[in-house]
């Protein structure tokens, strides 16, 4: 039974091949998403070691913060970029959970992430929402939250506005995007407690600065922040 039980997964891999969502190349028997060599070369940040690392500077003087870290370093084309993209426009959203775990990981390591009361997505627009099917951030925060153990909800916060792209505006005019663009429907669920805000890539900060802002004026104590990825 054991021997017609392999073949029929060396089957079932040769008609649907698993693939590497960073390099496209087939995994091997007990690789998962992402293959060995891939998981080896991810350019790991270590930013939740230090309070002064550049995601937190990215948001000095814009925005009170009691941590910010990213996984990796984001760079176009390179493995960081192609697990963010298998991630929000492939469908992969085992690829989110998987990313959450890692992030998850390291705040055990942190003693600035020891009281999270919660774990908040950056929400999309009910538009955007309705067009992709799902909100990448929120697989990633609840891959953090199955890992850390803290309750992950994503009601906290919505987006009231649909902006435009953020791309190919310039940091300023990124910030004049955001600007009031989130809001907290109940505010007695957040008062006073320390909110972790969830994203996958910080470029400029400005939506989550536009976020933290929010969260803080509805009443929320501390906001932490935890992305996959930082753009240098």
């Amino acid at each position: 039974m054991l021997r017609i039980s392999r073949w029929g997964s060396d089957l079932l891999g040769l008609l649907f091949p698993n693939l590497c969502n960073a390099c496209g190349a087939s995994l091997f028997q007990g690789e998962k998403l992402i293959c060995t060599k891939c998981l080896f070369d991810l350019p790991f940040t270590d930013y939740h070691l230090y309070q002064e690392n550049k995601v937190m500077k990215q948001l000095w003087g814009r925005v009170p913060l009691n941590a910010a870290m990213a996984l990796l370093y984001f760079r176009k084309g390179a493995t960081a970029q192609r697990l963010i993209h298998s991630l929000k426009y492939n469908g992969k959203t085992d690829v989110g959970l998987l990313l959450g775990s890692m992030i998850g990981e390291r705040l055990k390591l942190s003693s600035q992430y020891s009281d999270i009361d919660f774990i908040v997505p950056v929400p999309l627009h009910h538009y955007k929402l309705r067009s992709r099917g799902y909100n990448q951030s929120s697989f990633i925060a609840e891959g953090i939250a199955q890992t850390i153990n803290i309750p992950f909800k994503e009601e906290i916060l919505i987006r009231t506005v649909s902006t435009e792209s953020q791309t190919k505006k310039n940091r300023f005019s990124r910030y004049e995007n955001m600007k009031a663009v989130f809001k907290v429907p109940e505010t007695n669920q957040i008062a006073g407690k320390h909110i972790l805000l969830v994203d996958d890539v910080v470029t400029t900060g400005a939506t989550l600065e536009s976020c933290t802002n929010a969260l803080l004026a509805y009443g929320a104590l501390k906001v932490s922040i935890a992305a996959v990825a930082f753009a240098e």
